[in-house]
Formats: structure tokens, sequence, C-alpha cells
């Protein structure tokens, strides 16, 4: 199963930025992104155990690919919300795979689910 969030995440600079602002800060950005996330995915049906490979579509080149690799948090988070997994531990969570992309024009997140 695959879905898009039509937009970027926010990079673990911008997550360190917004905790040490106010702790408010952190926790609306964590609601927004992790309702994005639900709401992209909410066509998706309940799975028990899957392998996530994640696209990562920038705009440019600019910020390093483990700083980008931080909004996973906001992916998992989501998919929990959506109650597509009952969890996002070891036990419903399989590998992790991440690909990097540039497209100017339209900056975005690629999903793919596959159950195990």
């Amino acid at each position: 199963m695959n879905f898009i969030i039509q937009a970027t995440l926010p990079t673990m600079n911008e997550i360190i930025d917004a905790s040490k602002s106010h702790w408010s800060v952190y926790r609306k950005m964590k609601e927004d992104y992790t309702n994005l996330v639900a709401w992209s995915c909410k066509h998706i049906g309940p799975m028990s155990r899957v392998n996530i490979l994640i696209t990562w579509y920038m705009k440019d080149k600019r910020q390093d690919k483990d700083n980008i690799m931080a909004g996973t948090k906001f992916i998992l988070d989501g998919l929990v919300a959506s109650h597509v997994l009952k969890n996002d531990g070891w036990k419903e969570i399989g590998d992790i795979h991440h690909s990097f992309r540039v497209d100017k024009k339209k900056p975005r997140v690629h999903v793919q689910l596959i159950e195990i």
C-alpha cells in the first residue's frame, strides 16, 4: 500500500528548535504533522506488521539526509493515529528504508507499506 504526504516534514534541526523555544511549540508541531500523515493514509486499512519504504522528495539538496529522516517519527505516529498500525514498536515495524530525490516543484514524501 502506498500513500503520499503532499508536504515535507520537519527536519531534525526544526524539531530541536521547536522543542527549545517552548514545550507547546513542539507539541503543536507533532500534533499537526501527525494529523497530516494520518489524513494522508486514511484510505489504508489495518495492517499488523510492515516494512516501510520512504522516498523523500525535497526541493533541493541543502539539508543532510539524516536531518530529513527525522520526519519518520511523524510518519509512524500518523500510521498509529489513523489505526493503520496498532503501535509503532518492534512487533509492528520491520525494516525502514529511505531514498532521497529532488523535485523543485513538488516536494513531498512517498511512503510504501509492505505487509510482512
